[in-house]
């Protein structure tokens, strides 16, 4: 049993600390959002009024915040009062970051929390809401291999696939390259399936036919873009649920972002990208990004 302070239970960070209570940790938790924090107490947590007083006695702290401008002012603050979280924290206290964001901020925030003596992993997800509910998360953790062995218990709880892809950071790069590639593949597939149904294929059909040929890939073996072809996808459900259009453009933001900062070339990135903006754009940002098949279908691109 660990005590652990979990920062924001929004739609992901919800079921994660849920999983935590399930496998019997103690776990004290603070949201700005005070139904996130009530549901939370149905559940068996125990709600903070703040972010400090969570981590009060605190082993683990686990964040899921939005973006790198949280990430850093939660455990950073201001670098004059020195109020960040990283200043209230135990020497040996093991920091967890589930955050998706830029590389540069877990590497400072990682740096700064080792100067204090405290263990810091950068550890995105994969798998969506649905994985998060179900505990089958997998978990891309960046930081020294000291501190992975620390979180990776405590990522078990939350998670069936746990990878450890190098120093602190080298979780967001993981996970920026494989939403990147996802998007390709979800764009690509989308195209093809649009393609044959407008010459008189049955979706189906052609998928079926795809996932057993050379074309086969996730997005046709599990998230089908195409409506009734698959059930239980967001696609069979007005593409409501999974992983928002808002969220692969914050994603692919980070990626194009870290490609120009090492100068790789990202063509199929880039235009998955502006096909992910543009759908955004067209009012469709809050439903699933397997609706990018609509956006075949609404005008020839």
């Amino acid at each position: 049993m660990t005590n652990i302070a979990f920062i924001g239970l929004g739609n992901m960070g919800g079921p994660m600390a849920a999983n935590l209570l399930k496998a019997g940790h103690n776990v004290v938790a603070f949201d700005l959002v005070k139904t996130a924090l009530d549901e939370f107490v149905t559940i068996g947590g125990v709600a903070a009024s703040s972010a400090a007083s969570a981590v009060e006695n605190a082993q683990v702290v686990i964040s899921m915040l939005p973006a790198g401008k949280h990430v850093a002012g939660l455990y950073l603050g201001n670098e004059q009062e020195k109020n960040g979280l990283l200043m209230l924290l135990t020497k040996g206290c093991l920091v967890i970051d589930s955050s998706t964001i830029d590389a540069q901020t877990s590497r400072s925030v990682g740096l700064y929390a080792n100067d204090l003596g405290i263990k810091f992993v950068d550890a995105p997800v994969s798998g969506g809401t649905a994985g998060a509910k179900a505990g089958t998360l997998s978990f891309i953790v960046g930081g020294e291999v000291e501190a992975f062995a620390l979180a990776e218990p405590i990522l078990n709880a939350m998670g069936k696939n746990i990878f450890h892809a190098g120093p602190a950071g080298a979780g967001q790069v993981a996970k920026m390259c494989n939403n990147m590639l996802l998007s390709v593949l979800m764009a690509g597939t989308s195209e093809a399936l649009r393609m044959g149904v407008e010459n008189g294929l049955d979706a189906k059909v052609l998928s079926d036919i795809m996932v057993k040929s050379s074309g086969r890939n996730w997005a046709l073996e599990i998230y089908n873009p195409v409506p009734g072809v698959m059930d239980g996808t967001p696609a069979s459900n007005d593409y409501q649920g999974g992983f928002m259009v808002d969220l692969m453009n914050k994603d692919l933001g980070l990626a194009l972002a870290a490609a120009q900062a090492s100068d790789s070339a990202v063509p199929l990135g880039q235009k998955a990208a502006e096909l992910f903006k543009d759908h955004g754009a067209q009012g469709h940002g809050r439903l699933d990004f397997s609706s990018i098949y609509q956006h075949y279908s609404s005008k020839k691109v």
